[in-house]
Order: structure tokens, then C-alpha cells, then sequence
């Protein structure tokens, strides 16, 4: 006779109240996100207080009808309510000082050394960052145009960066952000060196 003090964490029951929990603590986030009150969002979804209150604290497992209204209130996709129910499985990268791995890319003569310090591939996103440093030299680094988002941020020397038909000088503390769709590159280095930190982001497709 099984012993009724058992745990019973792993079977299906308690496995779907943690799949309610977690859809209801994703419901929640959102909806404060965009500040609205339980009330409201009622009205918005046509999904009754009470219901919302219900699932936000995991005490129902709604239909995909009531999530699908929801999701359409909130404006965000459906999947959004589904994301803390997704593994817990994660990557972290930890680079202390000095460290990461060092690479050096050379493109039509000119050449530049960087350290890779993060990269991650899910299967929505791609994110990576690099260490780089650009020296003086007679060939010009490359041009790129890709997608997503680049993050620049200038640690030492000063350099002009360009953005389609724009010229910007960076110096140390400078920061830079832009759409990676349109051609965009360092044109010239002015000091000996030019140090700086670059993170990109895109979506996978």
C-alpha cells in the first residue's frame, strides 16, 4: 500500500500546477509592465476579475480561448504567457579580468585584435560581446551591415565611426547605439590605438 506521505512532486497533477503558477506569474508581470490594474485589463480581455485574480495566482488552469484574449489585451504574443514555463536550463558566462578568449580578424589588409567575452544562442536571440582593439594603419577596418542592434562603448583613444553617411568621433566614455541595417564601420583610428567594447543583439530567423 503506497505511503500517503510520499512525495508526489513529480506527477502530472503537481506538475501542472506548477505549469498554472508559472502562467500566472507571466500574466502578472505583464500586466504590471504596462501598469494596468486587474480591473482593467477585465475590461480590455473581457476575461472577468475574478478569473484574472484566479490564474495570476495559479488556483485555475485556464483555456487557450482565455489566454488567447489576454494575450490580445496585453498586445504581446500568446507564447509570452508560456514563458516561465520553459526549462530551467540556462547558459551563464562569468570572464574575470584579464580573461576570455583572444582572437585576432584581418579583412582586405587591415586587421584588429578582440576577446570574446559572451555569447549566447537561443532560439529567439543571438547576443555576443567583444573586447576590441583597433590599431593605426594604412588599410581601413570593414564595413558591416547585417541586423538587430550594436552597442559601442569607447574605453581608451579616439576613432570616427560611420554610419551610412554620418561621421562620428568617439573618445573615451562615449557610448554608441544603432540599427545594424544600415552600412555602418570605424572609418579611421586617430590616436595610436582605440580600445572599446561592442555587444550586438539580433533576432534568430
Amino acid at each position: 500500500m503506497p505511503n500517503k506521505s510520499q512525495s508526489t512532486r513529480n506527477t502530472p497533477s503537481s506538475q501542472n500546477g506548477l505549469i498554472d503558477l508559472a502562467i500566472g506569474s507571466a500574466l502578472r508581470n505583464l500586466r504590471e509592465d504596462r501598469e494596468l490594474t486587474a480591473r482593467q485589463l477585465s475590461a480590455q480581455a473581457e476575461v472577468s476579475t475574478a478569473m484574472i485574480s484566479r490564474i495570476e495566482n495559479g488556483q485555475v488552469s485556464p483555456s487557450i480561448a482565455t489566454l488567447s484574449a489576454l494575450s490580445r489585451a496585453l498586445n504581446v504574443p500568446l507564447v509570452s504567457l508560456f514563458r516561465e514555463t520553459a526549462s530551467h536550463h540556462a547558459d551563464i558566462t562569468h570572464v574575470k579580468r584579464g580573461e576570455g578568449l583572444k582572437s585576432t580578424r584581418s579583412s582586405d589588409g587591415h586587421s584588429h585584435d578582440y576577446t570574446n567575452l559572451a555569447f549566447h544562442r537561443r532560439r529567439d536571440l543571438q547576443f555576443e560581446a567583444h573586447l576590441i582593439t583597433l590599431r593605426r594603419q594604412d588599410a581601413r577596418p570593414p564595413i558591416y551591415i547585417g541586423h538587430g542592434v550594436v552597442f559601442i562603448h569607447a574605453l581608451e583613444g579616439e576613432a570616427v565611426y560611420c554610419y551610412g553617411q554620418r561621421e562620428i568621433t568617439l573618445k573615451p566614455g562615449d557610448s554608441l547605439s544603432l540599427d545594424a541595417e544600415l552600412n555602418h564601420g570605424f572609418k579611421s583610428v586617430i590616436t595610436d590605438a582605440f580600445k572599446f567594447l561592442s555587444v550586438q543583439a539580433e533576432a534568430r530567423r
